[in-house]
């Protein structure tokens, strides 16, 4: 297995209910990976996920990694409890605008995933093996 090596959706299968679940577990992983404003636990578990190393199913038994989350949990919710309540409007539109630019992202790959694979040569990105 070489360092650049990505999963497919489908090895997230083992946790995900199904292709679409496993379809947004990959994407959060990826934004996991590369937000160096996360815990540093948080960001190796994922690209360790990512690339194999570590199946999802262990890395949400093993102990670095959950108390990463359950920090960064406890971290939001004390910053939401004390936004006044015009920046909780403002974050509520930004999440909104946000939401519509991931929805529109994940209609994308939705769309890229489920397309017919051509001979075309060009090597498709999401090809499976």
């Amino acid at each position: 297995m070489t360092a650049d090596r990505e999963i497919q959706d489908e090895e997230l299968m083992g946790i995900a209910q199904d292709p679409e679940q496993a379809l947004r577990l990959h994407r959060s992983l990826r934004t996991i990976a590369g937000a160096d404003s996360l815990d540093p636990n948080l960001r190796d578990m994922a690209r360790s996920v990512l690339s194999g190393r570590v199946d999802i199913k262990d890395a949400v038994q093993d102990p670095r990694y959950t108390e990463a989350v359950f920090q960064r949990l406890h971290e939001m919710r004390r910053a939401a409890e004390e936004q006044s309540y015009a920046e909780q409007q403002r974050s509520k539109a930004q999440f909104g605008d946000w939401e519509r630019r991931e929805q529109a992202e994940l209609d994308r790959e939705r769309a890229e995933r489920d397309a017919p694979v051509h001979g075309s040569g060009r090597g498709d990105r999401h090809a499976r093996r």
